[in-house]
């Protein structure tokens, strides 16, 4: 099935949200993370298409997704983006849809389940950042994978990252080829990456991801933030077994978040299953969501 993704956009009250689509029957929203846009989910789009509607948008301040909204100093909160998913589908008259998500989208996708329980059919999460890592995220035997989440808060950082061509292709170069268990998964799309986040804004709206969750990761840790309600949504975890980043042994708090799940350990990838192997994930997601997405 034919995916457009040649710039559709959906106007909101803040955003001019760019988005791809393509297919016909249930709805299913498809959520990126970072290092990433929209574009992520070329592989998983085409087949789910011929049984779903499927709609990847850009997240505000990623891709070509236009804030109509002055950039604030305490960044993108996750309430917002899940504000904008609902936006979206508001925008798109669809009532009611799955999620498919990564990184942070999946903890958009989670904060969109529990603030419109009645419109999230299903979720699926290929690896997932959930408040059950808690202290984990800082820990100092951690901080070698998570530093750049700290870097990404200074206020040079994207005019650093941004300062050439070859500056940028060397960030990214470092995750996608960092983060993966098979290597070479992303060496023909590097360039593509490259044209977005050099891209005005785009290293900064990206940035701004790891501004908003910030304070809420602090609090997560020490132990002052309530814990959200459980998630009873169907869920399913299509987990990278070699993720350094977001570690496979992160999930073993899923049961205190989610009360209808199923855990998989996707073998042969590392933080990016959707990419790295495709042919299996998506095997996954069509059973998955040939039983949920409704």
């Amino acid at each position: 099935m034919t995916i457009d993704w040649s710039g559709k956009i959906a106007e909101t009250d803040e955003l001019s949200i760019n988005y791809a689509r393509g297919g016909r029957g249930p709805a299913v929203i498809f959520l990126h993370g970072w290092p990433e846009f929209n574009r992520t989910w070329l592989h998983a789009m085409p087949p789910l298409a011929e049984k779903f509607d499927c709609i990847a948008p850009d997240l505000r301040g990623f891709g070509r997704t236009i804030s109509k909204v002055p950039r604030t100093a305490d960044g993108t909160p996750v309430n917002k983006l899940a504000g904008d998913v609902l936006a979206l589908a508001d925008a798109l008259g669809i009532e009611r849809f799955a999620v498919v998500s990564h990184d942070v989208g999946s903890f958009v996708a989670q904060q969109t389940a529990i603030a419109a329980p009645d419109r999230v059919s299903a979720l699926f999460f290929f690896n997932c950042t959930y408040p059950g890592i808690g202290k984990r995220w800082g820990e100092y035997s951690h901080f070698r994978e998570t530093w750049y989440q700290q870097f990404h808060q200074k206020d040079f950082a994207a005019a650093l990252v941004g300062s050439s061509r070859e500056a940028c292709r060397i960030y990214f170069r470092h995750f996608l080829t960092h983060w993966s268990h098979q290597k070479q998964a992303f060496d023909p799309y590097l360039e593509e990456w490259v044209d977005n986040f050099m891209r005005p804004g785009n290293l900064q709206g990206g940035f701004d991801w790891y501004v908003g969750i910030a304070r809420i990761r602090a609090l997560t840790a020490s132990g002052a933030l309530p814990p959200p309600p459980p998630i009873a949504a169907p869920s399913y975890f299509y987990w990278g077994a070699h993720d350094p980043v977001l570690r496979f042994d992160f999930s073993d708090k899923l049961g205190d978040y989610f009360t209808n799940f199923t855990l998989e350990k996707a073998e042969d990838a590392g933080h990016f299953g959707h990419f790295e192997q495709p042919k299996r994930a998506n095997e996954r997601l069509l059973r998955f969501l040939s039983t949920h997405a409704k």
